[in-house]
């Protein structure tokens, strides 16, 4: 069986792939299959083909992992995070296995293989844009995620060549602006956080202006997000900020877009984030053809 070579595949634990694709498959078939009656257990092969030009591969290990489980095998043609294109129809993997076995695994596997593709595509092409154009900082995703499917969208974004930005709450500390209010002042919030999250945890606060992210930066966090800025308000405020606070992490965030990003790009900026890295990215189009069995006319005779 062929892996995938990219070194984010190497961050999944074998035991979390195992959870998730029994998961999957347990949704997709939670007890008969019925339609298996029709195709046996026949040993079959079948094409991956994508048919979404100039995509970026990312998902193989969930793909594996999902024939793994019913008994399948698969190799693949192209590499994690290799562009597939330009034509309009790519060859990417062949799936061999059982016929009932692989067509058990054939959606669950679709559906991994053509979001995760989709995410890393838009990551590839925003990440693009920012280094032809010299920016040194990150491009970053967020929390905004398909409940339950994180991982799999995350692990998309690195594939993509961007920031994951944190995984869960856990992961860093961010105090928004619900946080702020509930606990009287931006100061408060941070002193609060500081006491419990100890040296090993960041903080970050999301503001609304430059006097709250200097208020912020005072306070002692670590990085400040400045929220909804219009691009020339924001090279303003990141420019104090930094002349004031020099080791202080700058993130824009808010109404950031694929095709406004150039304007967000400054010197004085560490991160943008982007929350349509994953709502309302497009997926990218696979599909899984079993291959009809060729039959030799002399052995008919």
């Amino acid at each position: 069986m062929s892996r995938p070579s990219h070194k984010a595949a190497h961050s999944i634990p074998p035991h979390t792939l195992t959870r998730l694709a029994r998961e999957w498959l347990a949704e997709d078939t939670p007890n008969f299959d019925l339609a298996g009656v029709c195709v046996g257990s026949q040993e079959v092969e079948a094409q991956l083909l994508c048919k979404t030009p100039h995509s970026v591969l990312a998902g193989s290990p969930f793909f594996t992992a999902v024939f793994t489980e019913v008994g399948c095998t698969v190799d693949w043609i192209h590499p994690e995070g290799a562009e597939i294109g330009p034509n309009a129809i790519t060859l990417t993997a062949v799936v061999r296995g059982p016929a009932r076995c692989l067509l058990l695994g054939e959606r669950p596997a679709l559906n991994c293989l053509a979001r995760a593709s989709g995410i890393a595509t838009r990551c590839s092409q925003l990440q693009a844009m920012a280094t032809v154009r010299g920016w040194h900082g990150e491009v970053a995703g967020t929390r905004k995620t398909t409940p339950g499917f994180r991982l799999v969208e995350k692990y998309a974004m690195l594939v993509g060549s961007v920031s994951m930005h944190r995984q869960d709450l856990s992961g860093m500390v961010m105090l928004k602006d619900n946080h702020v209010w509930a606990s009287g002042s931006i100061t408060q919030a941070v002193k609060a956080a500081r006491s419990v999250s100890g040296f090993s945890s960041k903080i970050e606060v999301e503001c609304r202006s430059a006097e709250e992210g200097r208020e912020a930066a005072g306070a002692g966090a670590d990085i400040v997000m400045l929220d909804n800025f219009q691009p020339q308000e924001l090279h303003g405020a990141a420019h104090a900020l930094k002349e004031e606070f020099p080791t202080l992490l700058i993130e824009a965030s808010g109404g950031v877009t694929p095709e406004n990003l150039p304007m967000y790009l400054s010197p004085h900026v560490d991160i943008i984030s982007l929350g349509c890295i994953t709502q309302g990215c497009p997926v990218v189009d696979f599909s899984l053809k079993v291959q009809k069995p060729v039959v030799n006319p002399s052995l008919q005779e």
